[in-house]
């Protein structure tokens, strides 16, 4: 039952994206809302996230879905979770990292996730048990014993200021120990970076179930591990997540934990 699905996952991110490249030249003339601090919609968004669920309606009529611009769809125990494009602002100044990222749970499991980079041409799935690709190649993440010489993925909690300071605590701490910290401005091609071993690790504060969903299967599936600030699996509640091999969390976990406060467990 899987592949059927996840073959649908695909062809709506490959439709969304070809949608999201025709419209790279012409973000001049988009229209543009701002819907709170640093966080921005085009009609880009709109419009693939509109071909995204016609695509998956038109297969899965009675399935449910949790969009990053409509919101909840009802449906059954099947929940389809979308974000049309991952990395708006990048895509609105023409920088070069964005993605288009899909995800299917049934009764809260993951199941499938896809997400697609139309600029690279770069497709990422996983199935449940099923592990990782990009294109056809399975994913593995790295396997490295310290700090020394890894490379990081974070994003900044850019909406608000309110968790900064515990933010810069970790920062400090992990950029002294590693070899460099990456922020690229697309949560889900950073999870997808990750699985795939460009990135050994990565970390960030108050991210969206549409942000993570596909990633958080993809690295698991490519024998990651992922928890929320607490060691814990909460990690869709809180928005908080660390994420890495067995070796590399435990290690970012380390020097993370100390700068934790009680609004972020």
């Amino acid at each position: 039952m899987q592949q059927p699905m996840l073959n649908t996952a695909i062809r709506a991110a490959r439709s969304a994206g070809d949608l999201i490249l025709r419209s790279a030249d012409k973000v001049g003339s988009l229209h543009i809302d701002q819907k709170g601090r640093n966080d921005y919609v085009s009609e880009v968004d709109r419009m693939a996230e509109r071909e995204i669920i016609n695509i998956i309606k038109t297969a899965y009529p009675d399935h449910a879905i949790l969009a990053e611009e409509s919101g909840a769809h009802a449906g059954n125990d099947y929940v389809w979770v979308i974000d049309p494009l991952d990395g708006t602002t990048n895509f609105l100044h023409g920088f070069p990292q964005y993605a288009v990222s899909i995800a299917l749970k049934h009764k809260g499991k993951l199941e499938v996730g896809v997400i697609y980079d139309p600029l690279r041409d770069e497709l990422f799935t996983a199935k449940r048990g099923g592990g990782a690709m990009l294109n056809n190649r399975k994913l593995r993440v790295t396997q490295p014993n310290s700090l020394k010489g890894a490379l990081l993925g974070t994003g900044f909690p850019f909406k608000t200021d309110t968790h900064l300071d515990a933010y810069i605590g970790m920062f400090r701490a992990l950029t002294t120990e590693c070899a460099g910290i990456r922020r690229a401005g697309s949560a889900a091609l950073d999870l997808a970076y990750v699985a795939a071993g460009r990135l050994d690790g990565y970390w960030e504060i108050g991210i969206m179930e549409w942000d993570m969903a596909a990633g958080i299967l993809m690295i698991k599936e490519a024998g990651g591990v992922v928890t929320d600030f607490s060691f814990n699996d909460k990690y869709i509640e809180s928005g908080n997540v660390i994420t890495g091999s067995p070796k590399m969390h435990q290690l970012m976990y380390a020097l993370i934990e100390p700068h934790v406060t009680d609004n972020l467990k």
